[in-house]
Parts: C-alpha cells; sequence; structure tokens
C-alpha cells in the first residue's frame, strides 16, 4: 500500500455525546482520555454528556477534540495502521503535531486548552462570524470580501468552498453579495472569525506559550496550514502564525498525494475533511473515524 496520511479535524463537526463509544470499547483510546482528564478534570463530560452550547464554546471544542483524535490515533496505532504523513485543520493541526512526534500527548493537551482560552478571549472582543462560501471561485470570493473593511477570505478547503470569517453586520450584506452571485454562504458552528485579523492578539499570546515549549523534529513530515507544505526550520513560528493565518488545505492535500500519499484517515467526530478529499482527489482512499471498523478491517497490515 502507497502512503497512508492521518487527517485531524477542526471545530464545527463536534457533538454531544462524542468519542464515548471509542472510550468503551478500545483500551487504547480509554488510556488517551484518561490522560487528558487528568490534566483537565471535566473533559470527559463535556465529551460524553456535555450541550451543543457548551462544546461551541472554543474553550471547551479544543481540548475535547484533541483528545478523540489523539485517542483515535492511538488505536489506529495499536493496530498497526501508522500515518506516512499527517496534517490537520486549524486546531487539528496541534493533534497531527502530537501525533507527528513534534511533542508528547500531554504538552499538545496543555497547549490546545492554551489555544482554545487566548482564541475564545480574543473572539469575545468582537461581534463575528464564519461562513463556507460554496459555489464560487477563489477570485469571486476575494473580490466580495474586498468590497468589506472587515470580512476577509480564511479558509481555502476544497475547490467549490472557502470559509470566510468577518465581522457580523458586514456577514449579513456579504451573504446576500455572495447570493447574487450565484453561491451560498452556510453558517458555522463556531464562535469566532478564526484565522482573520480579528485573531492576531490570540496568534501573539499563543507564540509566547509556545516559547515555553520545548519542540522535537517531526518524525514523518507535518504539513502546516500556514504555507501548505511540510514543517521547515520554525515549527513555533508556523503553530502561532496559523491562528490569524489562512488555513491552505486544498493545497495541503495536493503536497500530500504528490509525495505519494493516497490514502487518508480523518480523525475526529464527523466527515468534513473526507468530503473535501473527495472533492480534491476524487480518486483517493477516504475513511473517518465514524467509518472506524471498516477502516480497520480494510487498511490495518496483513
Amino acid at each position: 500500500m502507497a502512503g497512508i496520511g492521518f487527517l485531524f479535524s477542526g471545530q464545527g463537526d463536534q457533538f454531544p455525546g462524542m468519542g464515548k463509544a471509542l472510550y468503551d470499547t478500545y483500551p487504547a483510546a480509554k488510556q488517551v482520555f484518561d490522560a487528558c482528564e487528568a490534566l483537565r478534570p471535566g473533559t470527559l463530560d463535556q465529551c460524553f454528556r456535555g450541550t451543543e452550547e457548551e462544546l461551541k464554546q472554543t474553550a471547551n471544542t479544543q481540548p475535547c477534540l484533541y483528545a478523540l483524535e489523539l485517542a483515535s490515533a492511538a488505536v489506529l496505532r495499536e493496530r498497526g495502521i501508522v500515518p506516512a504523513a499527517a496534517a490537520g485543520f486549524s486546531l487539528g493541526e496541534i493533534a497531527a503535531a502530537a501525533a507527528a512526534g513534534l511533542y508528547d500527548l500531554e504538552t499538545g493537551f496543555r497547549l490546545v486548552c492554551r489555544r482554545g482560552a487566548l482564541m475564545q478571549r480574543a473572539a469575545g472582543n468582537f461581534d463575528t462570524s464564519m461562513a463556507a462560501v460554496v459555489k464560487l471561485t477563489p477570485e469571486t470570493v476575494r473580490e466580495l470580501c474586498g468590497r468589506y473593511s472587515q470580512v476577509y477570505p480564511v479558509n481555502f478547503n476544497c475547490p467549490g468552498q472557502i470559509t470566510v470569517s468577518g465581522l457580523r453586520e458586514q456577514m449579513v450584506p456579504f451573504s446576500a453579495d455572495v447570493k447574487a452571485a450565484g453561491g451560498r454562504a452556510i453558517p458555522l458552528k463556531v464562535a469566532g472569525a478564526f484565522h482573520s485579523p480579528f485573531m492576531n492578539e490570540a496568534s501573539r499570546a499563543f507564540a509566547g506559550e509556545l516559547d515555553r515549549v520545548p519542540l522535537a523534529a517531526p518524525r514523518i513530515p507535518l504539513y502546516s496550514n500556514v504555507t501548505g507544505m511540510p514543517y521547515g526550520e520554525d515549527p513555533k513560528d508556523l503553530l502561532s502564525r496559523q491562528i490569524a493565518s489562512p488555513v491552505l488545505w486544498e493545497n495541503i492535500i495536493r503536497n500530500m498525494a504528490h509525495a505519494g500519499i493516497d490514502t487518508f484517515l480523518e480523525l475526529g467526530p464527523g466527515k468534513t475533511l473526507t468530503n473535501m478529499v473527495r472533492k480534491i482527489l476524487p480518486q483517493a482512499r477516504t475513511y473517518c473515524t465514524a467509518e472506524l471498523e471498516t477502516l480497520i478491517r480494510e487498511v490495518t497490515p496483513c
């Protein structure tokens, strides 16, 4: 089999009860969840019994998703399914970096807790929102955003889908412009205008957090949201900048495929990244945690 790429999801697919079946079924997953619970009591309760509104709060979403994603990775590794490369969408890059060996599970969890808190604080300074714009080209989306002082194209997800962040009062007429241009703006379940200048304060503060953490060289290629390419010499810079920089997801997937990755496994609560990969690379093999038993059966080495 050619290369396997682990993809770690970002915010938006979280749901009450996520990870409970994983925790109850796989000892490797339970070990990861319990380690995260020890560092942040209440994480398991939020994952398994939290409300949708509670899980939507960035300071909760990020550690809960990190725990779920690393638990999924532990289950796969236990069965001999190991990645040749890793990437994560937004918050997922923190989990991907742990899977790639940039730091250990516990260090990554502490970082994601700080990242979530910093981003929630920054989001509270402005009344903002995000929307996925579909059916329009990047050039058209950039032109429409350019009509407004504080609306930004931020996530280049896949052909025909770009996420936009902006002031809520400007996003309303922007969405009308999108409709007039033949597209559709779909509101996202997030609590802030991420990957935009609204997150500059959080980006700077997170850089300070990273200065206190020793980082190792990734054991496998780890792809950056900021550049779309594997990490180079300055992972701290890339990890801090990505909070306020666009996510070049389509570039990441194409570059991973060019490097020999032909099987993509999404580790997270939903299928958002899987659906993106299918639009970018229709020929690729894709699986997600929701299909874990099928994934294990079809991908586990003989």
